[in-house]
């Protein structure tokens, strides 16, 4: 007998049968350089192209909003809920897919956490309760957060007909899929964590219906993506106020989130955290990406998180990961895969990339221009 080879981060897996040119993803990273009416610029174009070209299999975009109400959470975010909006967008796409690679929509709601909305004045969000932290200084925010309004039922159904209206953007702007962004502390992240979700009706109290504002959001997505393209969900407990919070109901409530998830017909599940491989919880060894394999056996899951080492990397793939996605270690190495595939070192990340706000700048335009050569 056989024994069967040990996954490869240069495999070439598919993705709802899209193919993908190796396990190697770039990790959304809200970058705020859109203009004033979230249109994609001729920077981000670059920026977005410069993975692909540098070798990434795979490249999720930043949040973008989804609707013209609350969703929204920073000045300088790019949406997608009009057809200009759509059309900068399928720019950013040719050019990846032009150098080889797939490109994600991840689809966002920002909720009770918005730093800057040009549609409103206020925020919204599960319920009535001041979130944690301060506002992202990186982002253009100060200050507390605002307390934000208890939505009402005609307004939760307003931004998942959101996500939904996004999806169908998204497919005609030419993404070969989208990610469902459940995670950071956002929207649906907020529905998910009792501490935020206080509410005592039919989208609030138990985990299950903590939960059912995500499974529905998907359900919409997929009914308006449909089912030849890519659907995902990005899933963490940490958020981005709240940098350390762990979920109150450990592995048990992992499993029933995860289980749910893999049941609802997505074709991935993206988990984040600070360092992937670490124990999720004080009272276990296993990673969030143990648990989430040991739930949804079947399913795609992409980890992520402190991962630009390649012996990190590849580690997560024995861990049960199918893909890995770098964050900081991409913007430092946009020519990652094309680098480490040649035994090249990779670069350090140097935080003034993100100074003083975290907008691309000029210097990273410039490591995008002339990557490495794909070899593969």
């Amino acid at each position: 007998m056989t024994t069967p080879a040990a996954p490869s981060l240069f495999d070439t897996p598919a993705l709802n049968g899209v193919p993908l040119r190796n396990r190697l993803v770039v990790a959304p990273m809200t970058r705020i350089s859109a203009t004033d009416a979230g249109v994609p610029t001729a920077a981000m174009c670059r920026y977005y192209g410069g993975f692909a070209r540098g070798g990434f299999g795979l490249i999720v975009s930043e949040g973008i909003y989804t609707d013209r109400a609350y969703a929204q959470g920073y000045a300088g975010q790019p949406g997608l809920t009009d057809a200009q909006q759509a059309q900068g967008w399928r720019g950013i796409v040719d050019a990846v897919h032009h150098a080889g690679g797939r490109m994600i929509a991840q689809l966002m709601h920002a909720g009770a956490l918005s730093q800057a909305n040009r549609f409103r004045d206020d925020t919204a969000g599960p319920s009535a309760v001041q979130p944690r932290g301060r506002q992202l200084t990186l982002y253009g925010g100060t200050g507390a957060y605002r307390m934000p309004r208890a939505m009402d039922q005609a307004e939760i159904l307003q931004a998942v007909d959101g996500f939904a209206q996004a999806a169908r953007l998204a497919r005609d702007a030419g993404f070969d899929g989208v990610e469902i962004h459940g995670a950071n502390g956002y929207l649906l992240d907020q529905f998910l964590n009792n501490h935020t979700n206080l509410r005592q009706d039919g989208w609030g109290g138990a985990i299950a219906q903590r939960m059912r504002l995500l499974l529905e959001t998907i359900r919409a997505v997929r009914a308006a993506a449909g089912n030849d393209v890519i659907v995902g969900v990005r899933i963490s407990q940490a958020k981005v106020n709240d940098f350390t919070y762990q979920w109150p109901e450990g592995a048990d409530g992992a499993a029933t989130l995860f289980g749910a998830i893999a049941a609802s017909g997505v074709d991935y599940l993206h988990v984040t955290e600070h360092e992937a491989w670490q124990p999720a919880f004080a009272d276990g060894a296993a990673s969030l990406v143990q648990h989430a394999r040991r739930a949804a056996p079947g399913l795609a899951i992409v980890a992520n998180g402190s991962l630009a080492e390649p012996e990190r990397a590849a580690a997560m793939l024995a861990q049960g990961a199918t893909l890995v996605a770098l964050g900081r270690g991409a913007l430092a190495n946009p020519d990652w895969p094309a680098r480490v595939r040649a035994g090249r070192p990779v670069r350090r990340f140097d935080a003034a990339v993100l100074a003083p706000l975290a907008g691309i700048k000029d210097a990273e335009l410039a490591l995008r221009e002339a990557p490495a050569a794909w070899a593969g």
